[in-house]
C-alpha cells in the first residue's frame, strides 16, 4: 500500500515524550519479542540437518532433506528415504505441513515450462515453479493466470496444495486453474491425474496438503495476458461497511485492509484496462508498517491519542492510481515477516464478523499489523474452503518476532463463531473432530488418502492431527 507519510507519521515520536519511562520500555525492550523466537533454523544435532519455515514458527532436524531435480529422484526417494516423507518448497506455510523428523524432498528443482498444448489451452510446469516464475514464463506467451494471491514466492504445488488464493467474487481460489497434475504415491507410482481420468483424485489431489504423495508437475488452464488498473483509496472504517456488498460486485477484484486503533482502511481495486500503462508505484508497505509499530510502542496506551496522530498522518480519499500487466499489480512483495491466521467464512457471516474483529484488534494496544479482508468464489476441490459457496476471507498478522497468542485468544473464537474455515496453510486451532464438522468432503478426502497411502508414509504428526490419522 503506497500509504507513507513518513515525516506526519514520525509525529508520533514526538508526542512519545510524554510517554513514562518506564511503559515504553515495556513496548520496545527484549521482553516484547515472543518467546522462543528465533530468526535462524534451530541446531541440528549429529546426523541430522536444520530447517525452519519462513516465519521461523516452525522447525524441524530431519535425516535428510533431499534435493529432487526430476520426477525419477522423487521416485527414489519415496523408495528409500526415512518415513515420515515430507515435500517441501518455500516453507511459506505458517502450520506444519512440512517438517518430518524422517526425509524432506525438496522439490524446487522441479521448475519451469515442461510443457504447452496450445490446442487444449493447457501448460504444464514443474511443481517445484514458484508463482512468480510462472507468471512472467506465462507472460512470455502471452498468457496470465486469472487471479493471484497476495504473495507470489510460493512453489506451485504448496500453494494450489493448500488452497491460496487471491481476491475477487468471481475469481477461485488458485487451485481452481489446474487442468492436471502428477503424483508419485507411496507405492512408487507415477499417476498423471486429471478430471477424467481419475475425478475422485483429481478433486482430493487439488487441495491435498501434501498428503496423498508428492506433485512433480502440474498443468493450468491459463487466460490470455490482460492488463488491469489498480486504484487505493483511503476511509474511514466506518464509511467502508456499507459498502462491502457494492464494492465486491462492482470491481473485478477488491481486498481491503484495516489498520488497527487508527480506524482507517485501505481499499484496493483491480479494474480490467486498455491503453498504456504506468508501471506500479514504488510499494512502501514496509514503511507504513514501521509507522504503524511506531505508533504502536509509543502511543499504544493511549488510543485517542494514536488515532488523533494517524489521522493526521495517514493519507485519505485515492492515494495509488496505477496500471501495469496484471502479474505486476496483483501480487505483492513481503520483505517483513511475519505470522498469519485467516478464516473464510459464508459472506454475510464474514460481514457480521468483521466489526467484531475490528473492535476486538482496537481494544488491543499491542496490534499494529493491518487486519485483511478479500473474496473468493466457490470450487468443487474436496478440501477447499471454498467448495459449497462463495467466501470472505479476513486474515490477521503479528510480525514474525512478536507474540501471536491474541491469534486464538482474540480472534479465532469470532471467527468460529460465524462459520469459519482455516486457511490449510496459515495457523489455527482445529483437529480433525472439528474440520470433519465443517468440511463435507473431510471424509472422502481421509478415506481416500488411507488408500493411497496405507501406511501413512506420508503423514507427520501435524497431518496426523489434522486428518486424524
Amino acid at each position: 500500500m503506497t500509504l507513507s507519510r513518513r515525516a506526519a507519521l514520525g509525529a508520533g515520536a514526538a508526542a512519545a515524550v510524554a510517554v513514562p519511562a518506564g511503559l515504553y520500555a515495556s513496548w520496545v525492550g527484549p521482553g516484547f519479542v515472543r518467546p522462543g523466537y528465533r530468526p535462524d533454523p534451530p541446531p541440528a544435532p549429529p546426523g541430522r540437518v536444520a530447517w525452519s519455515n519462513w516465519s521461523g514458527t516452525e522447525t524441524a532436524t530431519p535425516r535428510s532433506i533431499a534435493v529432487a531435480h526430476d520426477e525419477a529422484d522423487v521416485v527414489r526417494l519415496v523408495a528409500e528415504a526415512p518415513r515420515p516423507i515430507r515435500p517441501v518448497g518455500s516453507g511459506h506455510s505458517f502450520v506444519g505441513l512440512a517438517p518430518s523428523q524422517g526425509a524432506m524432498i525438496d522439490i524446487s528443482p522441479l521448475a519451469g515450462v515442461l510443457s504447452q498444448d496450445q490446442a487444449a489451452g493447457t501448460i504444464t510446469f514443474g511443481a517445484g515453479t514458484r508463482l512468480q516464475h510462472a507468471s512472467r514464463l506465462l507472460a512470455e506467451r502471452g498468457l496470465a493466470l486469472a487471479n493471484l494471491s497476495d504473495i507470489d514466492t510460493q512453489t506451485l504445488a504448496g500453494l494450489f496444495s493448500t488452497a491460496t488464493h487471491g481476491t475477487g467474487l468471481t475469481l477461485q481460489a488458485l487451485h481452481g486453474a489446474i487442468a492436471g497434475f502428477r503424483l508419485v504415491t507411496a507405492a512408487g507410482e507415477t499417476r498423471a491425474v486429471t478430471a477424467a481420468s481419475d475425478p475422485d483424485l483429481f478433486a482430493a489431489g487439488k487441495v491435498s496438503l501434501g498428503a496423498l504423495g508428492v506433485i512433480t508437475a502440474v498443468t493450468i488452464r491459463p487466460v490470455a495476458a490482460f492488463k488491469l488498473r489498480r486504484r487505493i483509496t483511503v476511509v474511514d472504517i466506518d464509511a467502508l461497511y456499507p459498502q462491502i456488498d457494492a464494492l465486491a460486485a462492482a470491481h473485478r477484484n477488491v481486498e481491503f485492509y484495516y489498520l488497527p486503533g487508527v480506524g482507517k482502511a485501505a481499499i484496493i481495486t483491480h479494474d480490467l484496462y486498455e491503453g498504456p500503462v504506468s508501471g506500479r508505484a514504488q510499494a512502501q508497505d514496509d514503511d507504513t508498517l514501521e509507522q504503524l509499530k511506531t505508533l504502536r510502542d509509543q502511543l499504544g496506551w493511549w488510543p485517542w491519542l494514536r488515532r488523533v496522530v494517524a489521522d493526521a498522518g495517514l493519507p485519505h480519499g485515492v492515494v495509488e492510481d496505477s496500471t501495469d500487466e496484471s502479474w505486476k499489480l496483483l501480487a505483492t512483495g513481503r520483505p517483513m515477516k511475519f505470522n498469519e491466521m485467516e478464516y473464510e467464512m459464508p459472506i454475510e457471516a464474514a460481514k457480521a464478523a468483521l466489526p467484531e474483529v475490528v473492535a476486538a484488534a482496537d481494544s488491543h494496544p499491542r496490534l499494529y499489523f493491518p487486519i485483511e479482508v478479500r473474496f473468493v468464489a466457490a470450487d468443487d476441490a474436496w478440501l477447499s474452503p471454498f467448495t459449497d459457496g462463495p467466501r470472505m476471507s479476513i486474515s490477521v498478522h503479528a510480525a514474525a518476532d512478536e507474540d501471536y497468542g491474541v491469534f486464538f485468544s482474540l480472534y479465532e473464537p469470532i471467527f468460529r463463531a460465524h462459520g469459519g474455515r482455516p486457511h490449510w496453510g496459515k495457523m489455527h486451532s482445529l483437529k480433525a473432530p472439528e474440520l470433519a464438522a465443517i468440511h463435507p468432503h473431510f471424509e472422502r478426502f481421509v478415506a481416500l488418502r488411507k488408500r493411497i497411502d496405507p501406511e501413512g508414509k506420508f503423514l507427520n504428526p501435524y497431518l496426523q492431527s489434522i486428518l486424524g490419522a
